[in-house]
């Protein structure tokens, strides 16, 4: 059985994406074209599909890193800082962005909350471990060293 291991991520989180698209709980809201992703950021993403990708990322890592918080994801997406001629500073990214990508993924069933914080439920899992299963003949493709595994 392939899991998320066994695939790249940048070649599972688009897949993963274009199937979270499908999903009606999963729409970005109003405010997603304007907004930046962190103050590290000095536009808002250019890429219109972001919400999604994002979306499936956090889903990727919630399934890796097991149970997380908004905070600790808040790390796992920031970024250096220009602060001008002074030296650049780590900042944490969006709390609120994250914020509603785990409500929204907790309404689709594939996130819940546990004791430590939001975890992957199974069908989340089963779910990212169906598009892996997908994408292991073309991960094959692109990577040559997977096919040995």
């Amino acid at each position: 059985m392939t899991t998320v291991y066994d695939v790249p991520a940048e070649l599972l989180i688009p897949r993963a994406a274009e199937e979270l698209r499908g999903k009606k709980e999963l729409t970005p809201p109003a405010w997603a074209p304007f907004v930046k992703t962190g103050v590290h950021q000095q536009m808002p993403p250019e890429n219109p599909d972001w919400w999604y990708l994002r979306a499936a990322s956090v889903l990727r890592r919630l399934y890796v890193d097991g149970p997380v918080g908004v905070q600790r994801m808040r790390t796992a997406y920031g970024g250096k800082r220009d602060r001008g001629s002074s030296p650049f500073q780590f900042r944490k990214g969006s709390g609120s962005i994250l914020r509603k990508i785990f409500q929204q993924l907790e309404a689709t069933g594939f996130v819940e909350k546990g004791k430590e914080g939001r975890q992957i439920s199974p069908a989340g899992r089963s779910f990212l471990d169906a598009v892996a299963q997908g994408m292991k003949k073309t991960a094959a493709e692109k990577v040559p060293d997977l096919s040995r595994y």
